[in-house]
């Protein structure tokens, strides 16, 4: 905590980040925390973990939980991510209920805001994506959404462009109550540097790979040593699919594909570690592994604590 500031100053909070999937909750995590801690994906249902990000300045650290998109679920793996996201509505300062404003209201968010009248914590409307529409066509959303829900303060942004996002960051710094400071001042994420290097992994097959392959992977890190004389961290991990033809897909002609993954994954872990690094990536079949617990558990969505 700095010098200046006295304790009872000092503003903490944590804050969660809720929405259908796809509106922008790692974009605008990773746009607040200035590095790449949640994976971004233009397909939806990417985040399944809550991923905690850690923003400090003298008087106050703000704790984010971006959490999985709401949406009803498909399989055991769904049924975790929607414990996980309704479970942290009760254990926030401040909720920011996040709607993509180039898609408008919809049934997912009438699902979402049916969730939130149960809950006595501040709700904050936080429309994003403005710079993909008319300015014209903002009021009448807003209003249609302020209809359906008595939220504590709208604020429209873009978490891409960086528009309104330091308003916002104000906004709730007013709101939370005074506290301690929770992480050091240089931490930036709750989360094992293991998880966030099998999480860049996931993100490039997700990039790279069509429909059927993105929400049936889940990435092992088998290995993760630092070999301080050569300045190199030498990583083994395990892309996990559920059909031969998925594996086929995600190694690619000749090893092509995952040679790409490899390659775009390694840049991200090298600006993470700040070490160059060795990346060996293997393919394993584990058919239906969303649906079973045992599975779940050994790829790090256990639901022990929910």
């Amino acid at each position: 905590m700095s010098n200046n500031v006295s304790s009872t100053e000092y503003k903490s909070g944590f804050i969660s980040i809720i929405g259908r999937p796809n509106v922008g909750k790692s974009t605008f995590l990773n746009r607040v925390i200035g590095q790449k801690i949640a994976i971004m994906s233009d397909k939806p249902q990417t985040t399944r973990n809550k991923v905690q990000g850690v923003y400090t300045t003298d008087d106050a650290q703000m704790i984010f939980i971006d959490t999985p998109g709401i949406h009803k679920p498909k399989h055991k793996l769904g049924d975790f991510m929607m414990k996980i996201a309704q479970n942290t509505l009760k254990e926030v300062d401040v909720i920011l209920f996040m709607v993509n404003v180039e898609e408008g209201l919809g049934k997912g968010d009438h699902f979402i805001i049916e969730k939130l009248k149960g809950v006595k914590t501040p709700v904050y409307l936080i429309l994003n994506k403005i710079d993909q529409i008319h300015p014209d066509a903002l009021l009448p959303m807003i209003q249609q959404y302020n209809d359906l829900f008595p939220f504590a303060a709208t604020v429209p942004i873009s978490a891409l462009e960086g528009n309104n996002v330091d308003q916002l960051l104000q906004v709730l710094k007013d709101q939370l109550p005074e506290g301690p400071q929770f992480y050091p001042a240089d931490q930036i994420t709750d989360h094992p540097e293991r998880f966030i290097v099998s999480e860049l992994i996931r993100e490039k097959v997700l990039h790279l790979t069509r429909e059927e392959i993105p929400h049936s992977i889940a990435v092992v890190i088998d290995k993760m040593e630092r070999k301080e004389e050569k300045d190199l961290v030498d990583v083994i991990a395990t892309i996990i699919v559920e059909r031969d033809s998925q594996k086929g897909i995600v190694i690619g002609k000749q090893g092509s594909m995952l040679k790409e993954v490899g390659k775009r994954a390694r840049v991200d872990i090298e600006n993470l570690l700040g070490s160059k690094v060795y990346l060996e990536l293997w393919v394993k079949v584990q058919k239906d592994w969303r649906n079973r617990s045992a599975n779940l558990r050994d790829f790090g969505f256990s639901d022990d604590e929910y």
